[in-house]
C-alpha cells in the first residue's frame, strides 16, 4: 500500500469510528475487537491500532492493557465538565460574535434558526423519525450563533468540545420540547439585538436544561 492510501485508509477509519462513537453507534463500554473493525471498516490490523489510540488520546476509546480498546465511557460527572467547558467557550464567542457579526453572519442565525424550528415543529408534532437530521441543525444553529467571533482556534475548541457533547445528546438526551424551542427562539433574538448578556444567560440556562434532562432519563449512570 502506498503511504498515500494508508493514510487516506487511516483518515476514513479514524472518522468513520470516531462518528459511530459519537453517535452512539458503537456503545459505551463496548469491547473493540480488531478482527471485527477489520471487517466492518475494511482497514488493516495495524491502522485500526494506530486510529485506536488516536482516539484514545480523545479519550473516546479507553486502552485496556493486554485486553485491547474498548470504547470511552459515559458519566454523569463528566456530562457536568463538558457542558461547564462548553458553556464557557460558547459564551466567549458568543460575545465576540455579538459585537462583530454582519448582515452576512445575521443571515446565517436566521437560516439555521428556521431549518432548526422546522425540525423542532415536526419533533413536536410526534414525528421522531430523523432525530440525527434535528441534532444536526442544532449543532448548525449553535455553530451559527459564534461564527462570526473572529478566532479560528476558538471555532476549533467549541466544535471539539461540543461534539463531545453531541456523544450525550446522541445517546442520552431526548427532545426537550416547547421549552428547548423557546430557548433557540429567544437566542436567535437576542443575537440580533447584540444583546451578549441575555445570549449567554439563556446559553447557561439551555445548557443546564439539557443535562438535567439527560440525567432524569437514567440512562448515565
Amino acid at each position: 500500500m502506498s503511504p498515500d492510501l494508508f493514510t487516506s485508509a487511516g483518515e476514513s477509519a479514524y472518522k468513520r469510528i470516531r462518528t459511530d462513537i459519537i453517535t452512539g453507534r458503537l456503545a459505551p463500554g463496548r469491547r473493540l475487537r480488531l478482527d471485527a473493525l477489520r471487517h466492518d471498516y475494511g482497514a488493516s490490523i495495524s491502522t485500526l491500532r494506530e486510529t485506536l489510540n488516536r482516539l484514545v488520546s480523545e479519550k473516546l476509546v479507553v486502552a485496556e492493557g493486554q485486553r485491547g480498546f474498548e470504547v470511552g465511557p459515559i458519566s454523569a460527572a463528566n456530562l457536568r465538565e463538558i457542558a461547564a467547558l462548553r458553556q464557557l467557550l460558547e459564551c466567549h464567542a458568543l460575545r465576540q460574535s455579538f459585537a462583530q457579526g454582519d448582515l452576512e453572519w445575521e443571515a446565517r442565525v436566521i437560516a439555521a434558526h428556521h431549518k432548526l424550528a422546522q425540525m423542532e415543529a415536526r419533533m413536536a408534532s410526534g414525528d421522531r423519525t430523523d432525530t440525527d437530521l434535528w441534532k444536526r441543525y442544532d449543532w448548525q444553529f449553535h455553530q451559527a450563533l459564534v461564527s462570526a467571533c473572529g478566532s479560528q482556534v476558538l471555532m476549533h475548541a467549541h466544535a471539539a468540545i461540543f461534539e463531545r457533547y453531541l456523544r450525550y445528546q446522541m445517546i442520552a438526551l431526548s427532545y426537550r420540547g416547547a421549552i428547548a424551542a423557546a430557548e433557540h427562539l429567544a437566542m436567535k433574538d437576542a443575537a440580533l439585538r447584540r444583546d451578549a448578556d441575555e445570549g449567554c444567560a439563556l446559553l447557561e440556562r439551555h445548557i443546564a436544561g439539557g443535562v438535567d434532562h439527560a440525567l432524569a432519563t437514567g440512562v448515565i449512570s
